[in-house]
């Protein structure tokens, strides 16, 4: 029986990680996300009328998450209880009354001393009602004056409380005023820029589908390439061999761009038709999509541009079904 037993676990644990291997392989193939966006990272890029649903949020990164202590350190204060009828003062008041009825009652005097129990009910009203009134006084003394806010200022809170902006179309040249691109286009995508972007969109997947690591490398940044070369050495242990082609991009839109130091970064939202079909290593039989449809993807890419330099896949992420 103990040998039988051992031989479920052993069959137990297989299928989990079978399991598990499946899993991940088709999460990879839903879209999620990885790569960096800088200060950006943990942050939903802007939507657009390419892709109207939230992006993924980038799940595989090597950007550290910034603390948020001062922000949890004003929350603490901000929900930190005031002290009520049965706090401080008031509630060691009718402690110290509640442990004197309570003396009383083991004397031999009863919980209210000699007038009962509607006599503690009064002293408890009592020192209750004088215990509000000081509270109040005090309060009233201490409390502090605020300023009223300006109508100027209101008005100013009520227009710009939302952001919103207009979002660039691809290929179309114009931008919003600064003041009114938050945070929009803040660094002037030009139409080439643009043209750019479409044709590493085709030479990236054509890279991944022929296993291009050479090209991948020149078109990605070193952390993007990581991933990329994960997912295609993950295919190869399955036996599987990812065949990407015939792209066409459809439609496509600036979400954010923007500058960090020397580092310039845009996201933009890409709408694609491609053949996408996953054959097996040896025999090259389609496990997974059909070889003669072309199939629609929405994904959000993020380009890096170093000191002027050339632009560089720095992070994709796949779009929420909406």
């Amino acid at each position: 029986m103990q040998g039988f037993g051992r031989v479920l676990a052993m069959l137990a644990v297989a299928v989990v990680m079978m399991m598990t291997v499946v899993d991940v392989a088709e999460a990879r193939r839903a879209g999620g996300g990885f790569g960096s966006r800088g200060t950006r990272t943990f942050s939903t890029p802007s939507t657009t009328r390419t892709a109207p649903t939230d992006a993924q949020p980038i799940d595989r990164t090597m950007t550290r998450q910034q603390s948020a202590q001062p922000s949890a350190s004003r929350n603490t204060t901000a929900n930190t209880p005031r002290p009520g009828l049965f706090n401080g003062f008031g509630g060691r008041l009718l402690g110290g009354l509640m442990l004197g009825g309570l003396v009383g009652m083991l004397l031999g005097y009863g919980l209210g001393g000699g007038v009962g129990f509607l006599g503690l009910l009064l002293q408890i009203a009592l020192i209750a009602g004088l215990f509000m009134v000081l509270r109040r006084m005090f309060a009233q003394k201490n409390a502090p004056a605020y300023a009223g806010v300006p109508s100027s200022a209101r008005s100013a809170q009520d227009n710009n409380g939302t952001p919103g902006f207009q979002i660039p179309r691809i290929g179309s040249g114009s931008r919003q005023p600064a003041a009114q691109s938050k945070p929009g286009d803040e660094i002037g995508i030009q139409p080439a820029d643009l043209d750019q972007f479409e044709s590493m969109l085709k030479e990236l997947q054509a890279a991944y589908a022929a296993e291009d690591f050479r090209t991948l490398r020149q078109i990605t940044t070193p952390e993007a390439m990581s991933y990329l070369a994960e997912e295609i050495g993950d295919n190869a242990t399955q036996g599987l061999r990812n065949e990407v082609r015939d792209i066409h991009l459809v439609q496509g839109d600036v979400a954010e761009a923007w500058r960090e130091g020397a580092d310039e970064y845009a996201t933009v939202a890409l709408r694609y038709e491609s053949i996408d079909v996953m054959r097996d290593r040896a025999t090259g039989k389609p496990v997974s999509g059909d070889p003669d449809t072309l199939t629609e993807a929405v994904e959000v890419w993020t380009f890096l541009r170093r000191n002027g330099g050339e632009w560089k896949v720095s992070a994709i992420q796949g779009v929420q079904a909406g």
